[in-house]
């Protein structure tokens, strides 16, 4: 799957924002737990740093989650419900460390319209590339957190909110391991 470098970088922080709320406990919690978890994706534009700010955010967390492992049609709903909702104007820019990349609403627009854009945006690649595969949920038993795969043979099963995938992998060895143990051990020779 070949996207464009602000669709992946888009994806990836969609997928880490929904997973700040998979599990126990939240991690947006406060203005300042957004505050870092903006900094520590480098999403740029305004911030009102406010209780308000941070409930729309997570109600938007809420509705991605939901979007996240939709069907094509319920996927197509809801990407265009964000975009008529945010107002959305595609621009091409250019800033910071970034080459020419799309934005869609102003730097100025509130941060839960340009947080639901850009996921919207990527959303729509996703699904105009035929690559719903590519989104899913962790196949860790005692997890839900969203799992984003961008390997080249679609391999990828667990989240990397934790430590699922070497949790899953010490469990196999040590079922395999039970089992020979326990299993008759074969005669020896003459």
């Amino acid at each position: 799957m070949v996207l464009a470098h602000d669709t992946t970088a888009a994806l990836t922080t969609a997928a880490a924002f929904i997973n700040t709320g998979v599990g126990s406990p939240d991690t947006l919690r406060t203005p300042a737990d957004l505050d870092r978890f903006l900094d520590e994706q480098q999403f740029s534009g305004s911030r009102a740093h406010t209780l308000g700010e941070l409930r729309a955010v997570r109600h938007l967390r809420a509705l991605l989650a939901q979007l996240w492992t939709a069907d094509e049609v319920a996927l197509a709903d809801g990407v265009n419900q964000l975009l008529r909702n945010s107002r959305a104007l595609p621009q091409v820019l250019r800033h910071d460390n970034w080459g020419w990349h799309l934005h869609c609403t102003s730097p100025a627009a509130p941060l839960e319209e340009r947080m639901a854009t850009e996921a919207a945006m990527a959303l729509a690649d996703v699904l105009r590339g035929g690559e719903l595969g590519r989104l899913g949920i962790c196949d860790a038993p005692d997890c839900s957190a969203v799992t984003l795969d961008l390997t080249r043979n679609r391999s990828k099963r667990y989240c990397d909110t934790g430590n699922c995938g070497n949790r899953e992998h010490v469990r196999s060895y040590r079922t395999r391991r039970a089992g020979r143990e326990t299993s008759p051990r074969p005669a020896k020779g003459p």
